[in-house]
């Protein structure tokens, strides 16, 4: 007999996140198995347990607090009263010192490799409350080889205990369509230092003496640790008239943007998967990239690799694209291509065949 399943996706947001459309998409793999979903709404076709409102990241750090605290408590009650579970989790939270069995998902482990870009209880959380899910977990999934790599390093797990599968997107939503191309280049995500806007911003405004028609736009939450010092960077630059800040575009708005761009413009110095990248080959819109981390596996040959901490290379990648009407082509045509190995399906059935191994 197989154990009881318990999904635990207490995480999920009303926006759509990047965890929250992992866990989204992985839920039709997982009705064979018949779990148990914690979840703020019950989803059709699954035998749900309703959770209580608050706990998501929508909330800060108090919605954190209390789903670590329910997680611990409430979600360790409900495994001990099945006669063997396993818990499942999207991200690396699970009941410590509690017997439980459990699968996490590790998506990165940024804040360890760049301590001094992020606050200080940030970096102990991730030190030392997910090491030891990670040193309790029965196994890791994590995104990408880079990622597995990471977790060997900084949680000294065995490679044995980890295993890569590559996440996907929405083969419905993001697609190749006829939208005109204008004039921008496109940056998706946070503006947390890492991200290295900085770098794509003094990058811009070099390609921009050449080529003085073009704009940035920069998609994302607006933030008050990092926002007004780009502002003030853009501003000392000259470049304000060509650079906007869209703050957070709704998930539908996302196609017509990507399809609209000269390029996606993501030089970040680290990404667990880098989500925007593959959504954006989907739409056929050229990707210029970082050569490190999980970058590489996710863009393969149909992205320009570039090193992400020289402004000089990120500005001439730029400059190409803009001038070189069948490189673009090359790059639209080969991210399509690259697009279509990658699919929630594929990703929910390897899942669910990791999880097999442990029920």
């Amino acid at each position: 007999m197989m154990s009881q399943l318990l999904l635990n996706f207490s995480v999920l947001m009303a926006k759509s996140t990047g965890i929250s459309v992992y866990a989204n998409n992985l839920l039709p793999a997982f009705q064979s198995l018949d779990p148990i979903l914690f979840s703020v709404k019950p989803v059709l076709g699954f035998r749900a347990q309703k959770i209580p409102a608050g706990l998501s990241p929508d909330f800060g750090y108090r919605g954190h607090l209390k789903r670590l605290c329910w997680v611990q408590q409430d979600l360790s009650r409900q495994y001990h009263q099945t006669n063997d579970g396993l818990i499942f989790s999207p991200l690396p939270e699970a009941p410590l010192y509690s017997g439980c069995r459990y699968v996490v998902t590790a998506h990165d482990v940024i804040p360890l490799r760049f301590p001094q870009y992020f606050p200080f209880h940030l970096v102990s959380y991730f030190r030392h409350y997910v090491g030891q899910v990670m040193t309790q977990a029965e196994h890791i999934i994590c995104n990408s080889v880079a990622t597995a790599q990471d977790i060997s390093r900084f949680f000294k797990v065995p490679t044995s205990k980890i295993t890569p599968i590559l996440l996907a997107y929405d083969l419905q939503h993001f697609q190749h369509s006829s939208y005109p191309v204008s004039n921008y280049f496109l940056y998706l995500g946070r503006q947390d230092t890492y991200k290295n806007l900085a770098r794509l911003i003094a990058a811009f405004g070099q390609i921009y003496k050449r080529q003085g028609e073009i704009e940035l736009w920069l998609v994302g939450p607006k933030d008050s640790r990092y926002t007004p010092a780009l502002m003030g960077q853009i501003q000392s630059l000259g470049i304000s008239h060509r650079v906007r800040f869209l703050d957070y575009v709704a998930y539908e708005r996302l196609p017509e943007l990507l399809g609209g761009a000269i390029a996606l413009a993501l030089p970040s110095l680290w990404e667990g998967f880098g989500l925007p990248v593959l959504e954006a080959m989907a739409c056929g819109t050229p990707v210029i990239t970082a050569n490190i981390s999980a970058l590489p596996e996710v863009a393969g040959d149909a992205a320009l690799l570039v090193d992400p901490y020289s402004v000089s290379e990120i500005a001439d990648a730029m400059h190409s694209v803009v001038i070189d009407t069948q490189l673009r082509q090359q790059l639209r045509e080969a991210g399509i291509e690259r697009a279509r190995q990658f699919s929630w399906e594929k990703t929910g059935q390897q899942t669910v065949e990791v999880l097999k191994r442990f029920m």
